[in-house]
């Protein structure tokens, strides 16, 4: 892995064409590697999470390619690499599992990140009906030594259609449903980094299956 954080810390120093291009083989070669990673997780996450099924990696590991169409930063390329392990792949609506990898930022998480309109709006239901439910899965100790906030990116008032007066009407402020845990740099590079990704995905588990619970039932 080491290789990879290299090659991206470089790559945040040269982000352009020529210098891509010219280091094209040592991209393929951690693309390989992050494919690889992919490709286990997915196998030991199918064990204590069968409803992902069988995955192909090339599905679930994002493009390094940015989308600058519309961009105010014009850098052709992501200096991160990364994977999204869920029912449907990367592409997918599903609640699941993302690796992050980035010199002194990789971290591993996972839940509903941003998701559209409709799926948002199950998820609050979801909660709405069984408040308690989901608090026990994310106030627990063990999840929040793993995961000790969610991601913080929300309304300033009620959604509509959800009564103001509701008492845990501050979860469904949240856009987003997602969690990360970060992993330093010689985490990443060690062997205990796929136990380490694992572990933690397994303490997430319980908190996708409620997601995609209120996903399926709704959507």
């Amino acid at each position: 892995m080491q290789e990879i954080l290299n090659f991206l810390s470089e790559l945040k120093e040269n982000n352009n064409k020529d210098w891509f291009d010219q280091n094209r083989d040592r991209y393929e070669a951690s693309r390989k590697k992050v494919l690889f990673l992919t490709e286990m997780i997915i196998h030991e996450v199918a064990k204590f999470d069968p409803e992902i099924g069988f995955q192909d990696p090339k599905n679930c590991v994002f493009r390094i390619f940015r989308d600058v169409r519309f961009a105010t930063d014009k850098t052709p390329y992501k200096t991160n690499m990364g994977s999204f392990i869920a029912k449907g792949g990367r592409k997918s609506t599903s609640a699941g599992y993302y690796i992050h990898i980035e010199p002194g930022s990789s971290f591993v998480g996972g839940g509903s990140y941003c998701p559209p309109a409709e799926a948002l709006k199950a998820i609050r239901t979801e909660i709405f009906d069984h408040p308690e439910d989901f608090k026990q899965l994310i106030l627990n100790n063990s999840f929040l030594k793993v995961y000790p906030e969610m991601y913080d990116d929300k309304l300033k008032t009620a959604p509509k259609g959800f009564p103001k007066d509701f008492p845990e009407i501050d979860l469904l402020k949240y856009k987003s449903f997602a969690f990360t845990s970060k992993l330093e740099d010689t985490v990443v590079t060690s062997d205990a980094y796929v136990d380490k990704i694992v572990s933690a995905f397994k303490a997430l588990s319980p908190v996708n299956r409620f997601l995609n619970t209120a996903l399926e039932k709704w959507l």
